[in-house]
């Protein structure tokens, strides 16, 4: 069930469109999603409130490692796009390499655009495109206390 959720750009634009001409509303958040954890759920079932069908662009291994590191990602994309898509929130999940999702969110067209709450409206990539045709761009409060980075340093600190 899971990898059926998962779909290339191609896939998933022509998907979009088919929901946007039966009217629904699609969500759109993008991330790492590393090391998953309970502020990521918290995240992802907010954002879903926000539409009909929610779509999570996850970075590929190779975008994680020129904005985290050499040492980052600890989960392969895959396993991280099957985790998301086993969730009940996630409708589909794309994998995308390049730096930002400014491609996938020019492609996708979404109805809102949402980030996590440690973004300014203004930091929101894609923004001004999604803005131009009257959607809505969006963030949501994290749920405090957990970040990849820091269970990275709680692991590190218990076990290393």
């Amino acid at each position: 069930m899971t990898a059926k959720k998962i779909k290339s750009l191609t896939e998933l634009k022509k998907i979009v469109q088919g929901l946007k001409r039966e009217d629904k509303k699609v969500v759109f958040t993008n991330g790492c999603f590393d090391v998953f954890h309970p502020g990521h759920l918290y995240y992802l079932e907010k954002v879903k409130t926000k539409g009909d069908f929610l779509v999570v662009a996850v970075n590929s291994n190779d975008s994680i490692k020129r904005l985290k590191g050499a040492k980052r990602p600890l989960v392969d994309e895959w396993e991280r796009a099957e985790m998301l898509a086993a969730l009940e929130c996630v409708d589909w999940v794309t994998i995308f390499s390049e730096d930002t999702p400014g491609k996938v969110i020019r492609e996708l067209k979404p109805d809102v655009l949402i980030k996590g709450g440690d973004y300014s409206l203004n930091e929101i990539v894609g923004r001004d495109f999604v803005e131009s045709y009257k959607g809505k761009v969006l963030t949501v409060p994290l749920f405090e206390g957990w970040s990849s980075t820091k269970l990275i340093e709680t692991i590190l600190k218990k076990y290393g």
